[in-house]
């Protein structure tokens, strides 16, 4: 896997298909490859898919001792497009890479062609409540080693063994302080935008996720039946053709944003 040295981290990347970028930013504990598992296939055909690995996560060593922040995460992509000399982009974010692509997109509007998130809002609860007590590494092994197991493959290799039982006690204190997206920074947010959850979400209410999709300038809403916050694992078709749809209807919009930034910035 390549790495490309940026933000003090050697960032770890792949990059899968062809055509517009699209960058996609996994979930806590896990990485690209397993998050998007069933969207990649679909998308390298019409794409050329950039999937970073998070500090902490996947083969991007970080040690958690040393802190763990979402706006760490935002310095982070930014560092990672810019050492890629992307300048617009599509950008694809999933549970803490959703919030990561919320706290881009605030900052840098104008870079984004398009903006998808699945499985977040910027409310702080009941995100930081659930969060806690899922991300409990003993009630993890306790009543879901299964789990347990698949984050020691996928962090221990690089992270250390046992990286997992200090990342998610991480992420869920940052959770429970971390600044929040506030709605008139939503509203700077002028890219095409999806917003996407599971009817049965615990981390994500449809009535939030609703209100983030009206917040932004131009935003849609798919709340997929029957399936929790691991909506792209439980409906992957459903996900698949509302992400194709919402690609080609905004295609023209995407390309005019990409034009208008290279005219601004060369």
């Amino acid at each position: 896997m390549p790495t490309i040295r940026t933000n003090a981290l050697e960032i770890a990347y792949e990059t899968i298909g062809a055509g517009p970028p699209l960058v996609l930013l996994h979930g806590a504990s896990t990485s690209g490859r397993s998050t998007f598992a069933a969207q990649i296939p679909a998308l390298a055909t019409a794409f050329q898919l950039f999937l970073p690995d998070a500090r902490g996560h996947g083969a991007t060593a970080w040690d958690v001792a040393n802190g763990f922040r979402a706006d760490w995460l935002v310095d982070d992509l930014e560092a990672f497009v810019d050492g890629l000399a992307l300048s617009t982009f599509h950008l694809l974010g999933y549970s803490m890479g959703a919030m990561t692509a919320l706290g881009f997109a605030v900052r840098t509007p104008d870079r984004l062609r398009t903006l998808a998130v699945v499985g977040i809002t910027p409310e702080r609860e009941p995100r930081a409540r659930v969060a806690k007590r899922l991300m409990d590494p003993e009630r993890i092994e306790r009543d879901d080693p299964a789990w347990a197991a698949e984050m020691e493959r996928t962090l221990g290799p690089v992270q250390g063994a046992g990286a997992w039982r200090r990342l998610l006690p991480a992420i869920a204190e940052d959770l429970a302080s971390q600044p929040l997206v506030t709605p008139l920074e939503l509203r700077d947010i002028t890219a095409p935008a999806l917003v996407v959850c599971g009817d049965r979400d615990p981390l994500t209410p449809v009535d939030q996720a609703r209100a983030l999709s009206r917040q932004v300038r131009d935003g849609r809403l798919l709340v997929a039946p029957d399936a929790g916050h691991d909506v792209l694992v439980r409906q992957p078709a459903l996900a698949n053709e509302a992400l194709r749809d919402f690609y080609r209807s905004t295609e023209a919009i995407a390309r005019h944003r990409a034009e208008a930034h290279k005219e601004v910035y060369g």
